[in-house]
């Protein structure tokens, strides 16, 4: 998300086709131009980043990575995908400790 932020801020266009995947329906219904949500993306990207290097270091911050999976799930269909995975990983790892 991070890259993709990025790189509709400069080209004002998505990495990938020119037409960008399902979830553009639900920010057109709200009104919103979906090439003017390079920030939105930046600050995804760099939300999950901090819960990977976190995890990596072995201090993960469950109610983060939750947060993020469950604000994420709008992103059909990579985003939906990684979320759900994310989130029943983390719910798994904290019913073992």
């Amino acid at each position: 998300m991070l890259a993709d932020g990025i790189y509709v801020m400069l080209n004002g266009k998505y990495i990938g086709p020119p037409q960008p995947g399902p979830w553009v329906f639900l920010f057109r219904q709200l009104g919103m131009d979906v090439f003017k949500l390079g920030p939105l993306f930046i600050a995804f990207g760099l939300a999950w980043l901090y819960f990977l290097i976190r995890w990596l270091k072995n201090r993960p911050r469950y109610r983060v990575g939750v947060i993020l999976s469950i604000f994420t799930l709008w992103y059909f269909p990579v985003g939906t995908l990684f979320s759900v995975i994310i989130f029943i990983v983390l719910l798994r790892m904290q019913s073992r400790l």
